[in-house]
Protein backbone atom coordinates (compact mmCIF):
# COMPACT_ATOMS: atom_id res chain seq x y z
CA UNK A 1 0.00 0.00 0.00
CA UNK A 2 3.03 2.30 0.86
CA UNK A 3 4.52 1.84 -2.78
CA UNK A 4 1.01 2.62 -4.16
CA UNK A 5 1.09 6.06 -2.30
CA UNK A 6 4.84 7.02 -3.48
CA UNK A 7 3.98 5.96 -7.27
CA UNK A 8 1.00 7.88 -7.28
CA UNK A 9 2.88 10.49 -5.61
CA UNK A 10 5.45 10.46 -7.93
CA UNK A 11 3.15 10.74 -11.04
CA UNK A 12 1.00 14.09 -9.37
CA UNK A 13 4.26 15.55 -8.96
CA UNK A 14 5.51 15.14 -12.20
CA UNK A 15 2.28 15.97 -14.10
CA UNK A 16 2.45 19.12 -12.24
CA UNK A 17 6.22 19.85 -12.93
CA UNK A 18 5.28 19.20 -17.15
CA UNK A 19 2.71 21.60 -16.99
CA UNK A 20 4.53 23.97 -14.99
CA UNK A 21 7.39 24.00 -17.84
CA UNK A 22 5.13 23.51 -20.74
CA UNK A 23 3.82 27.16 -20.15
CA UNK A 24 3.09 29.15 -23.15
CA UNK A 25 5.75 31.65 -24.64
CA UNK A 26 5.54 35.36 -23.08
CA UNK A 27 4.30 37.98 -25.62
CA UNK A 28 8.04 39.47 -25.68
CA UNK A 29 9.29 35.76 -27.42
CA UNK A 30 6.65 35.80 -29.44
CA UNK A 31 7.11 38.88 -31.11
CA UNK A 32 10.78 37.88 -31.52
CA UNK A 33 9.18 34.62 -33.22
CA UNK A 34 7.58 36.87 -35.50
CA UNK A 35 9.90 39.01 -36.45
CA UNK A 36 12.28 36.93 -37.61
CA UNK A 37 9.53 34.92 -39.62
CA UNK A 38 8.35 38.15 -41.18
CA UNK A 39 12.82 38.61 -42.25
CA UNK A 40 12.78 34.60 -43.07
CA UNK A 41 9.38 35.38 -45.52
CA UNK A 42 10.81 38.80 -46.93
CA UNK A 43 14.35 36.97 -47.85
CA UNK A 44 12.25 33.89 -49.32
CA UNK A 45 10.15 36.57 -51.22
CA UNK A 46 13.75 38.19 -52.69
CA UNK A 47 14.63 35.03 -53.35
CA UNK A 48 11.85 33.67 -55.47
CA UNK A 49 11.93 37.17 -57.40
CA UNK A 50 15.77 36.50 -58.37
CA UNK A 51 17.63 38.79 -56.40
CA UNK A 52 20.52 38.14 -55.63
CA UNK A 53 21.83 37.47 -52.41
CA UNK A 54 24.33 40.80 -52.26
CA UNK A 55 21.03 42.79 -53.02
CA UNK A 56 18.89 40.87 -50.43
CA UNK A 57 21.58 42.00 -47.91
CA UNK A 58 21.87 45.37 -49.28
CA UNK A 59 17.69 45.59 -48.76
CA UNK A 60 17.73 44.20 -45.14
CA UNK A 61 20.72 46.72 -44.49
CA UNK A 62 18.83 49.76 -45.43
CA UNK A 63 15.87 48.95 -43.01
CA UNK A 64 15.63 50.76 -39.65
CA UNK A 65 16.15 47.88 -36.77
CA UNK A 66 14.76 49.06 -33.38
CA UNK A 67 17.44 47.37 -31.39
CA UNK A 68 21.17 46.49 -32.31
CA UNK A 69 21.28 42.89 -32.41
CA UNK A 70 18.38 42.32 -35.09
CA UNK A 71 20.21 43.98 -38.08
CA UNK A 72 22.37 40.85 -37.62
CA UNK A 73 20.26 38.47 -37.04
CA UNK A 74 18.17 39.77 -39.83
CA UNK A 75 21.33 39.29 -42.05
CA UNK A 76 21.91 35.59 -41.00
CA UNK A 77 18.66 34.88 -41.55
CA UNK A 78 18.66 36.37 -44.92
CA UNK A 79 21.89 33.81 -45.74
CA UNK A 80 19.97 30.83 -44.12
CA UNK A 81 16.88 31.01 -46.39
CA UNK A 82 18.80 31.85 -49.42
CA UNK A 83 21.20 29.18 -49.04
CA UNK A 84 18.32 27.08 -48.45
CA UNK A 85 17.37 24.54 -51.67
CA UNK A 86 13.37 25.52 -50.72
CA UNK A 87 11.17 26.97 -53.08
CA UNK A 88 8.16 27.35 -50.72
CA UNK A 89 5.91 30.30 -50.94
CA UNK A 90 6.75 33.47 -48.27
CA UNK A 91 3.81 32.62 -46.30
CA UNK A 92 4.82 28.79 -45.76
CA UNK A 93 8.15 30.03 -44.90
CA UNK A 94 7.01 32.61 -42.36
CA UNK A 95 4.68 29.76 -40.99
CA UNK A 96 7.56 26.89 -40.93
CA UNK A 97 10.11 29.45 -39.32
CA UNK A 98 7.67 30.55 -36.78
CA UNK A 99 6.88 27.02 -35.60
CA UNK A 100 10.41 26.28 -35.33
CA UNK A 101 11.20 29.09 -33.47
CA UNK A 102 8.23 28.27 -31.19
CA UNK A 103 9.16 24.78 -30.06
CA UNK A 104 12.66 25.81 -29.63
CA UNK A 105 11.70 28.39 -27.20
CA UNK A 106 9.84 25.94 -25.51
CA UNK A 107 12.20 23.13 -25.99
CA UNK A 108 14.97 25.76 -24.47
CA UNK A 109 12.90 25.84 -20.95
Amino acid sequence: MQIIKVALAVCVFTGLTSTALARDLSKSERNVCAWGAGIAGTAQQYKLSGLTLYGARKKMQSRHFPQQWMRMSALGITEQTYNSPSRLGPASVKKVYYDGCVKHELARR
